[in-house]
């Protein structure tokens, strides 16, 4: 499991270092997409594998929306090497969808891994909290989804 949010940033050659605590479970390799938020997604190979064949796939193909996400999924998809120092490679077009230049932040998600870029991820976070929701919206939140 993915937990934990890490401050970093991308160097010269566009290489992050993933956060020692998540690499073992990607075990060397990954894929990392396009997310729904202007980030980043990385999926263990067996997580992506996963998604492929429990959700794209069953994507009803005669519907053009269907058709437009399978191929956002797929196209913004690159499989990566987690080299031996835990960095790994983000092509430029991820690059200049998640708006990383320089600082990013590296958030565990379960069972994927989010990266932002650090401006992004402040945009996300209230002012006057520095939280993602304050204790009334993360209360309505809770409630409404059964916790």
């Amino acid at each position: 499991m993915f937990v934990g949010k890490y401050y970093n940033s991308i160097d010269s050659k566009s290489r992050i270092i993933v956060p020692a605590k998540f690499r073992d479970e990607l075990e060397g390799r990954c894929v990392i997409a396009k997310a729904l938020d202007k980030c980043l997604t990385i999926y263990p190979k067996a997580q992506w594998e996963k998604f492929v064949e429990e959700k794209l796939e069953m994507l009803p193909s005669g519907n053009p929306q269907a058709r437009k996400l399978k191929r956002h999924f797929y196209s913004s998809a690159a499989e990566c090497d987690v080299d031996k120092q835990g960095r790994l490679t983000i092509t430029q077009d991820l690059r200049d969808y998640a708006g990383i230049e320089k600082e990013l932040i590296t958030i565990g998600s379960n069972k994927t891994i989010e990266v932002w870029s650090k401006e992004h991820w402040e945009d996300e976070i209230d002012a006057d909290t520095g939280e993602l929701m304050n204790a009334s919206e993360l209360a309505e939140s809770m409630e409404q989804y059964g916790f």
